[in-house]
């Protein structure tokens, strides 16, 4: 399930995202969301959000 849309993704939920380092190769870090950043309803590559581990990145997997 993509992680495009804001509906989707919760705080606590585990999820999939692509760090801005990793955007080129496209590796996956797996966590648990604290904090959904962003604040439109929808956006194309996917939520940003701040995982429990303190990274920030855009949803790609939610489990």
């Amino acid at each position: 399930m993509p992680g495009e849309s804001r509906n989707d993704i919760k705080i606590g939920l585990e999820v999939g995202i692509v760090t801005k380092k990793y955007q080129k190769s496209g590796d996956i870090t797996e966590g648990i969301v604290q904090q959904i950043l962003t604040k439109s309803s929808f956006h194309p590559h996917g939520i940003k959000v701040k995982l429990e581990t303190g990274e920030i990145g855009r949803v790609k997997i939610i489990k």
